[in-house]
């Protein structure tokens, strides 16, 4: 099971100085983010995809490439690239070059984004929200398998005789997670084709997510890609530590008070009832992330916010070490316990590749036979 954290990026007021990061300081607090969650031992630094303020990470590849020059191990990817309002031509060479330069360490999770004025910036209409989802990902998951692709849809002009370049590294696209956090149609579209779905629950009660989590392990299942329990799901969270848990809820209330999408509505320790948000001890933390499974099943990507808000870089990279040296590996532990052989891990650049070389195998022994 992979380990990891997730950022949307945004720009936001330390409430407890007033002060409010610069975009350049913002930046570079993700870069040392990052950097600070490999040296750790987590698996995954994720960043979000936004164009509009309050948010900095407009060119994900950009920052991601950076990232990847400057760390050896963590698997880099996005916690929405927008498949609605980006073209999937572009998506496909950029990542393929993206993936080349970290030497397959690199997946992406694909969303819609939640910012309805993006869509007439990049020419799209909202309205059409889920057409282009679904048309936009069909090109692009033929872009990194076929060498010569013709195509003719109804967002974009058509293609003749075209390749995509680079072809992906070993010609193994990147593996591709489908983030969604109410829409149907997109656990859909990740069970179509076999992709990972990501909940992206932390502003959610678990009965959502079990709902979009069974759904998408049905269909899984009737596509004929393995048992609903082989299915590839990824999860969500929200954390803020200390060592007591009155330290982290003193110096967490005013980031929730203040939060545009957590605060003003019901008090912090509701929602910490009613969804993933966790502020308290690691113990704390452990125990809450291990109640997941009893309703999403046993899964195989875990992927926390530590900066949101407000929360300043000193108290996000301690809120890594914390991850890093006192819960993860517990997590890593007891998720192991008792897990069915048949439940996959999360995949990887190795694991895939792996699995075309015996895929191609069956195939050369069975022309034999």
């Amino acid at each position: 099971m992979q380990f990891g954290i997730f950022t949307v990026g945004d720009v936001a007021m330390d409430p407890a100085t007033g002060r409010t990061p610069t975009e350049h300081e913002r930046i570079k607090a993700m870069v040392a983010i990052a950097q600070k969650a490999e040296e750790v031992g987590l698996d995954v630094f994720a960043t979000g995809e936004h164009h509009n303020r309050p948010f900095v990470p407009s060119s994900p590849t950009t920052m991601l490439g950076w990232i990847a020059a400057r760390t050896e191990r963590i698997i880099l990817s996005t916690s929405t690239t927008l498949i609605t309002t980006n073209d999937p031509v572009k998506i496909a060479e950029d990542y393929a070059m993206l993936q080349h330069l970290a030497d397959g360490r690199v997946d992406l999770m694909m969303g819609r984004g939640n910012t309805g004025p993006v869509y007439p910036w990049f020419g799209q209409d909202i309205r059409d929200g889920i057409g282009l989802a679904v048309e936009n990902y069909a090109l692009l998951h033929r872009l990194w398998r076929e060498d010569v692709v013709n195509w003719e849809g109804k967002f974009r002009t058509p293609l003749q005789g075209f390749t995509s370049t680079p072809r992906p590294l070993d010609g193994v696209p990147p593996f591709v997670w489908h983030g969604s956090i109410r829409s149907p149609e997109i656990a859909e579209q990740a069970a179509f084709y076999g992709d990972g779905f990501f909940h992206n629950n932390i502003f959610w009660p678990k009965e959502h997510t079990r709902k979009m989590i069974d759904l998408y392990r049905e269909r899984y299942a009737h596509y004929g890609h393995g048992s609903a329990e082989q299915a590839i799901v990824g999860l969500g969270g929200h954390v803020y530590m200390r060592r007591n848990s009155q330290d982290a809820i003193r110096e967490f209330r005013p980031v929730f008070d203040n939060s545009p999408v957590m605060g003003g509505g019901m008090s912090m320790e509701e929602y910490m009832e009613q969804t993933p948000l966790t502020v308290g001890t690691p113990e704390q933390v452990i125990e809450k992330t291990l109640a997941f499974r009893e309703y999403a099943g046993d899964y195989q990507r875990q992927l926390f916010i530590v900066d949101g808000g407000g929360v300043p870089l000193k108290a996000a990279l301690e809120q890594l070490d914390m991850l890093g040296e006192e819960v993860v590996p517990v997590l890593r532990k007891e998720f192991a316990k008792n897990r069915p052989a048949q439940v996959p891990g999360a995949p990887t650049h190795v694991s895939l590749l792996s699995a075309r070389g015996t895929g191609l195998a069956q195939e050369q022994a069975a022309d034999l036979g």
